[in-house]
């Protein structure tokens, strides 16, 4: 498939660019030992993270990814966790590999270049810019800057109408189904990093245009790219 050279590219956060899983699997714990359940271990909350906080709380709940927590119990477990992410955002995250090199090339090379993420922005700004990336991006759009959040398009088509880009010259960096949705709503292309957080599934099975390695990988794609 391939790409096209994009004008504008917008980058995922958890499971993309940042491995946030040992602070939301810590916060997960630390909420179901305070609420009186018992934790479930890193492993298992791997699975769960990638449509925001809200649904995390309620699979820890289930114990399923599409499970519907009872209503009490998620608005005495939610504030637990709230409280223990804003202070365990960024304390055990750290940058996958490739993604520094792979964000200094794309500065250099001249894209515009932006931030989409479900992650909240009182979250997502604290941990971009713990970690050193803040500044690369024009615009960060979280999950709560919009009504909808992705796989709806319409974070991608506000990141779009903030550069001036047509969707169609757009491309979408992610690891997940929800950013392949996302992206082919919008009219962008998608690349994925096959590493993220795709619930245990293979993000092949839903056929982006490219699979890069890691964020550095990205280059050879779009030198070859017409």
């Amino acid at each position: 498939m391939g790409l096209r050279k994009p004008k504008m590219i917008l980058i995922d956060v958890d499971g993309t660019m940042v491995d946030s899983v040992p602070d939301l699997a810590f916060c997960v714990d630390e909420m179901m030992r305070q609420i009186g359940r018992e934790p479930w271990g890193e492993a298992r909350v791997r699975d769960w993270v990638g449509n925001g906080v809200e649904r995390l709380v309620e699979r820890a709940l289930t114990g399923q990814l599409d499970g519907e927590a009872d209503k009490a119990d998620f608005d005495r477990a939610y504030p637990v966790f709230l409280e223990l992410y804003s202070e365990n955002t960024s304390k055990r995250s750290m940058l996958y590999p490739g993604v520094r090199e792979g964000l200094d090339y794309l500065k250099a090379a001249g894209y515009a270049l932006g931030c989409v993420t479900n992650k909240a922005e009182q979250f997502t700004v604290p941990l971009l810019k713990t970690l050193g990336v803040h500044d690369d991006f024009a615009i960060v759009v979280s999950g709560d800057t919009l009504e909808q959040k992705k796989p709806h398009p319409a974070p991608l088509l506000h990141a779009a109408r903030f550069f001036k880009v047509q969707p169609s010259q757009a491309l979408m960096v992610g690891d997940s189904i929800s950013d392949v949705k996302a992206a082919r709503a919008a009219g962008f292309m998608i690349a994925c990093v096959p590493y993220g957080y795709n619930h245990g599934e293979d993000i092949r099975v839903a056929e982006p245009d490219v699979v890069i390695e890691n964020l550095a990988g990205l280059r050879a794609e779009l030198e070859q790219a017409a």
